[in-house]
């Protein structure tokens, strides 16, 4: 993430922000000589101390930080399961366990920039819930209690939770129009976590195990995966429509539905993702 361009995007939204804050060419003087790691630590406190600065008391910040959390609690979901994975003697090994353990990374600093960032802005973090990846509310014996011993079957829970993640990002993006820089941070993490979603889908089809030919897209509303608790985060995907317009066979062309529905994600409301993540979260 680069802080010039946050600082663009803020000026895009709000041309008088820095006047309120400082001029921008004080901002970057500021952090010119912090390099490295010490920037990228710097940069969840940058973005928040400047949105705080910029935005403090205009209507709607609060609306920024429920979809800031919201964002943290599916983030927290998906790095502690990648960390338990991590830990699951003979669950991972070789090539895979290396994708997996840069997958877990990547969602640990997810974690620790949304939390620094809504901190800095003056909100306050969701606490970490608890989870029982077993998809049994707490009780330890839902579904999926042997995911973290059949890699098949983690890898199944992987791609519900990437994949339901990159709808949910999709389904809030619009309420944080109006703050660019906060926009753009969380388009960066949903390119991302599309990113982990087609690798999860290609590991998958590599295992085999079944699924069939599993593509790095969702064709309609399937899932490859045999359970109904995670059908819910690929009902909707069969939509063909976009904008009023119909994809399938447009302008004379031969698009099958199948393909219209590959071609476009569709979004999930909150309400939606949290009836599909209340199985795991106690």
């Amino acid at each position: 993430m680069n802080l010039s361009n946050i600082i663009d995007e803020i000026e895009k939204a709000d041309g008088e922000a820095f006047d309120r804050v400082n001029s921008r060419r004080s901002v970057l003087r500021n952090f010119a000589g912090v390099t490295g790691k010490a920037a990228l630590a710097a940069l969840p406190v940058a973005f928040g101390s400047l949105f705080k600065k910029a935005y403090a008391g205009t209507r709607g910040v609060q609306d920024v930080f429920d979809v800031l959390n919201y964002a943290l609690t599916l983030e927290y979901l998906e790095a502690e399961f990648y960390v338990q994975s991590l830990l699951a003697p003979g669950l991972l090994s070789g090539q895979l366990a290396m994708s997996i353990q840069t997958i877990s990374k990547h969602e640990t600093a997810h974690v620790n920039f949304l939390k620094a960032a809504i901190t800095a802005a003056g909100g306050t973090p969701v606490d970490k819930p608890g989870f029982d990846f077993s998809g049994g509310k707490g009780s330890g014996d839902g579904p999926f209690k042997n995911a973290f011993s059949d890699l098949g079957l983690f890898l199944a829970v992987a791609q519900a939770f990437e994949d339901t993640g990159v709808r949910a990002y999709k389904g809030r993006a619009a309420e944080l129009l109006g703050g660019e820089a906060v926009t753009t941070a969380a388009l960066q993490i949903h390119s991302v976590e599309a990113r982990h979603a087609a690798h999860i889908r290609y590991m998958r089809q590599q295992l085999g195990s079944g699924v069939g030919n599993l593509q790095p897209w969702i064709t309609g509303n399937m899932s490859g995966i045999d359970s109904e608790l995670v059908q819910p985060s690929y009902n909707g995907e069969e939509n063909t429509m976009q904008a009023s317009v119909e994809i399938t066979g447009i302008n004379g062309f031969e698009i099958s539905a199948e393909s219209a529905s590959e071609a476009f994600d569709e979004p999930l409301t909150p309400e939606q993702v949290l009836a599909i993540v209340d199985g795991f979260i106690v």
